[in-house]
């Protein structure tokens, strides 16, 4: 009988003066020697371990991941996870577009509405851009006359133009933002249509 035999016949005797819930492990060093134990040492804590029963029967087999299994393991249920909820967020989204509409001529209708909004803002601040690039460009003017006739400028007229300029690019920010949103409606509508003849058949 090897040393490592015998020390697990020792072991596994004295399993029986333990009580029937306590766990034995076996797990094996760095330099290849077997070793029982009720616990893991510390050092040995990263080993891969088995666990026997009270007859000496391996009855579950723990594998330690290294770093690079436990990142690939965690990425596979992150991506398990993004799965699902793209699963969910599709089942919701149909459900939404069959409750909300009975014909495609709905989604139009809704699409129709949602977009004059849109054009609402677009226009109204066109108009007011309009206005705005106006009264910059009378005090552009107005700093090169001045210039022409070898006066001064006021600060209170540089101040002006400064504002001027910042509500045009203001302006021009919002202008850009809603022709972005009518984009984005016009986008959302042609994927319910597309999605709802999908579902309906209609």
């Amino acid at each position: 009988m090897t040393k490592s035999e015998w020390l697990f016949a020792l072991i596994a005797g004295a399993t029986f003066c333990t009580p029937v819930s306590a766990k034995m492990y076996k797990w094996v060093d760095d330099q290849g020697t077997t070793h029982y134990g009720q616990t893991i040492p510390p050092e040995y804590a990263g080993k891969d371990r088995q666990i026997l029963n009270k007859s000496g029967v391996i009855i579950k087999t723990q594998d330690v991941l290294t770093p690079e299994e436990r990142r690939a393991r965690e990425s596979e249920a992150d991506k398990t996870r993004t799965d699902e909820e793209e699963a969910r967020d599709k089942r919701r989204y149909d459900k939404s577009l069959t409750d909300t509409y009975s014909s495609v001529d709905e989604i139009e209708l809704s699409r129709s509405r949602s977009l004059q909004q849109v054009d609402a803002r677009v226009n109204s601040v066109n108009s007011q851009l309009k206005i705005a690039n106006k009264n910059l460009l009378d005090l552009q003017q107005d700093v090169v006359s001045r210039t022409r006739a070898g006066g001064n400028i006021p600060a209170s007229l540089r101040e002006d133009i400064k504002e001027a300029q910042e509500r045009v690019q203001r302006l021009q920010q919002d202008m850009n933002k809603y022709k972005a949103e009518k984009q984005a409606v016009q986008a959302r509508y042609d994927a319910d249509k597309a999605r709802y003849k999908e579902l309906t058949g209609k």
